[in-house]
C-alpha cells in the first residue's frame, strides 16, 4: 500500500487556519500518514500542541542550511540573507517554497500532499487517489499560460535555466501552479540532483538565488521535460477560491454550492481575510454537499 505525507509551511499569523487544516488531516487521511508542520522557530510553541505521532513540528533552522540568516522583523521582516551571497536577500515566500522542496525530498512516503494552511480537506484522501494504473499524476493545465502572464512566464524561463534547458518557447505554455498539489519524493530527489549539477551550487542555493521562482512550475517542467514521462494531468482535488476581498455569508455559501464531486479539498484564501465564522459555513455546506454527492 502506498503511503500518503502532507507538508505545510505555515506561522502564527495563520495557526487559527492550521487548526482546521490539521483536524481534516487526522480526519480524512490514513492513520499512518504524518503531517509535517514547518514554522519559524519564534512559533514553534504555538504550533507545539500538535506534535506526536501524526505529526511533526519542524522549526526553519531545521531545513533551512545553516548559512541563511532570518533577518530581523521590522523594515527587513520576511527577508533571509545568504551569507555566502548576501546581496540580494531572499524572500520568504522563496524560501518557504525551498523548504517544500527540501521536506518533499527527506520524507519517508511515496506522496506527499502540499497544503497551505488555508486548505481543508473534505474527503477521504489517500495517496492512490492520486495515481492511474499505479502512475503518480501532475497538475497540469495544458497551454493556460499565455503572454498576458508574465509573472508565470519568468517562472518557466527559471525553471529551464534551473534545469540546464534551451530558454522556453513562446507561451502559450503549460500552467502547473495550484493550492493543494502531489509530489513524488523520489522525483523531488532527482529534481534537486539536476539543479545541482546543471548549476554546479548546492541546490537550495541555485533555487534561492532567483527573485521569481516557482517550485510548482520547476517540478511539473522537470518531470514533462527532463524525465519526459509525461504523467495525466489532474486539476481536480480542490475547491479554489483565490479572491483577494473577505467572503460574506452569501459569496461563501455560494462559493460552496460549486463544489465538484472529485475535490477532495476547499481553500479560501487566507489572503482575503474572510471571517472565521464564514470560512466555517462555506466548510459545512462543502460537507453536506460531500454526503449528498458521496451518497448518490
Amino acid at each position: 500500500m502506498s503511503t500518503l505525507a502532507v507538508i505545510t509551511p505555515s506561522y502564527a499569523p495563520d495557526a487559527g487556519l492550521f487548526a482546521e487544516l490539521h483536524r481534516s488531516v487526522l480526519e480524512f487521511t490514513p492513520d499512518d500518514t504524518v503531517h509535517h508542520v514547518i514554522v519559524p522557530r519564534a512559533d514553534r510553541d504555538v504550533f507545539a500542541r500538535y506534535a506526536g505521532p501524526r505529526c511533526r513540528v519542524v522549526t526553519e533552522p531545521e531545513v533551512v542550511p545553516r548559512h541563511y540568516l532570518r533577518l530581523p522583523r521590522g523594515p527587513w521582516g520576511g527577508l533571509w540573507a545568504n551569507l555566502r551571497r548576501p546581496w540580494p536577500p531572499v524572500r520568504g515566500w522563496v524560501i518557504q517554497q525551498a523548504i517544500k522542496l527540501a521536506v518533499a525530498g527527506a520524507v519517508e512516503a511515496d506522496v506527499v500532499l502540499i497544503a497551505d494552511s488555508d486548505i481543508v480537506l473534505i474527503r477521504p484522501t489517500t495517496a492512490a487517489r492520486f495515481t492511474t494504473d499505479g502512475r503518480l499524476r501532475l497538475h497540469r493545465v495544458d497551454d493556460a499560460v499565455h503572454p498576458g502572464m508574465p509573472r508565470h512566464v519568468r517562472w518557466h524561463q527559471v525553471a529551464r535555466d534551473l534545469l540546464g534547458l534551451p530558454p522556453a518557447p513562446a507561451p502559450p505554455l503549460h500552467d502547473y501552479v495550484t493550492s493543494l498539489n502531489f509530489w513524488d519524493p523520489a522525483i523531488v530527489r532527482d529534481l534537486q540532483r539536476r539543479i545541482a549539477d546543471s548549476t554546479g551550487r548546492p541546490w537550495f542555493d541555485a533555487f534561492t538565488a532567483h527573485l521569481h521562482v516557482s517550485e510548482f512550475i520547476l517540478y511539473g517542467v522537470f518531470v514533462d521535460e527532463v524525465l519526459g514521462t509525461r504523467p495525466p494531468s489532474d486539476t481536480t482535488i480542490c475547491h479554489n477560491s483565490w479572491e483577494d476581498v473577505p467572503m460574506d455569508l452569501e459569496s461563501a455559501l455560494a462559493f460552496a454550492d460549486g463544489l465538484k464531486p472529485e475535490a477532495v479539498g476547499m481553500m479560501i484564501s487566507a489572503k482575503s481575510k474572510t471571517p472565521p465564522d464564514v470560512r466555517r459555513a462555506a466548510l459545512d455546506r462543502c460537507s453536506q454537499i460531500v454526503q449528498r454527492q458521496d451518497a448518490g
